[in-house]
């Protein structure tokens, strides 16, 4: 099947306006502090979404991204509310990367990390994952966390963070925490339940940050 044409607009960056490919659009933001940017599935959404501020394309996104009915329903039949929801974005990747938790029950956030530079989306929800368990063992707390990435899930059982990216000046500050949190994964033995997001019939986590 071939793959579907996406449009990218961009706000800010070395340059602006509507990109049709990845690869432009990456070459205007990466690096760019304050970059803005999203991905549309035609050339009329992104036109129309280029005449608009960044601000309000971005909070209409994020509506778009509020479960349906039907996702609500299953998630409170089928989600342990009592437990921490980890999440992480990037800007580029690689690009800038931030992550937080929330707890489910109330939205509340518990941590929030970054932005660091030049870091993977899978680098940031490792991360999360791992910032999410010490937090939990640290106070004694016997609760679950959920993710929506298999990737990082994977990478936390085996206790290594298996990102081809190579380290660089610009990118110390990330993979500082990536040997720390692989050195906790080495050194701790953790029971917390870690569970994987399930998207399709839950809707976005709620640790999500809404640039999809």
């Amino acid at each position: 099947m071939a793959k579907r044409q996406k449009y990218y607009v961009v706000w800010q960056g070395r340059k602006t306006g509507i990109f049709t490919s990845w690869e432009d659009c990456k070459a205007q933001i990466t690096g760019y502090q304050g970059a803005q940017y999203k991905s549309f599935s035609s050339f009329t959404e992104a036109q129309k979404a280029f005449n608009k501020a960044y601000d309000e394309v971005k909070a209409k996104a994020h509506n778009k991204n509020e479960p349906s009915l039907e996702q609500l329903e299953r998630r409170v039949k089928e989600v342990d509310f009592n437990a921490l929801a980890v999440d992480a974005a990037s800007s580029g990747n690689p690009g800038k990367v931030e992550y937080r938790g929330v707890w489910i029950k109330n939205n509340k956030q518990i941590f929030h990390k970054g932005p660091f530079e030049e870091g993977t989306n899978n680098i940031g929800e490792f991360l999360a994952l791992v910032h999410a368990l010490a937090l939990l063992k640290k106070n004694q707390y016997a609760h679950a966390v959920y993710s929506d990435s298999k990737i990082a899930i994977g990478w936390v059982y085996k206790k290594k963070c298996n990102t081809k990216l190579k380290r660089n000046p610009k990118n110390a500050a990330i993979f500082e925490l990536v040997d720390r949190a692989e050195k906790w994964l080495a050194t701790n033995y953790f029971t917390t339940k870690i569970i994987k997001w399930d998207t399709k019939n839950w809707g976005e986590i709620p640790a999500d940050f809404g640039r999809k």
